[in-house]
């Protein structure tokens, strides 16, 4: 009985001072109450060239599923790494903006219902938003409609905090190869 006091008295004592005693160190925190950040809305318009053929494509299968009947260019289950080209207009020769980076995963077992999901980061290596980026990480249902809306989840540089959604259009595709040409009109809302 004494021995189990002991070791009581002995635990409490060093609880009592671990949280009594202060802590000193470099870091600290401060809160900002949100009415003082003004809010931003940044549209932006551009195209993203998504190119899986020829000898330098900017989107490569990194796995496939081992059984498949789809005989398609992007079949259910395929996982693709991709460098994407943001351009002025739809052109190939339009001037390049910045450049999509991510990945996106085949997520139909339709064919004729292709629908991916992806995480992209939109990166702006031009103009004023030179440096920044913002992160997109939503389901892209393809096939479904000719316009298709995915969701902004953050960003970095002047995108801090961001969230919103982008109109995403398929100006350009083809089935046998799966290269395309995206239509993107974002809408940021940022600090």
């Amino acid at each position: 009985m004494e021995r189990s006091r002991l070791i009581f008295g002995l635990a409490f004592t060093i609880l009592l001072t671990i949280v009594t005693t202060p802590s000193h160190c470099k870091y600290h925190s401060k809160t900002v109450p949100v009415d003082r950040l003004k809010e931003k809305v940044t549209q932006l318009h551009f195209y993203l060239f998504d190119i899986l053929s020829g000898t330098k494509p900017s989107a490569v299968e990194i796995a496939r599923p081992n059984v498949t009947t789809d005989k398609s260019a992007t079949p259910f289950g395929s996982l693709y790494a991709f460098d994407d080209h943001l351009r002025e207009g739809p052109e190939t020769n339009s001037s390049i903006v910045g450049n999509a980076k991510g990945l996106y995963l085949s997520a139909s077992q339709d064919p004729a219902n292709f629908t991916i999901v992806m995480y992209a980061d939109f990166g702006f290596t031009t103009g004023k938003f030179k440096g920044s980026s913002f992160g997109v990480f939503s389901r892209n249902p393809v096939a479904e409609s000719p316009e298709r809306e995915v969701a902004v989840v953050g960003g970095r540089g002047k995108f801090r905090l961001a969230r919103g959604f982008a109109r995403v259009k398929t100006h350009y595709f083809n089935a046998t190869n799966g290269d395309a040409i995206l239509e993107y009109k974002a809408t940021i809302i940022h600090y």
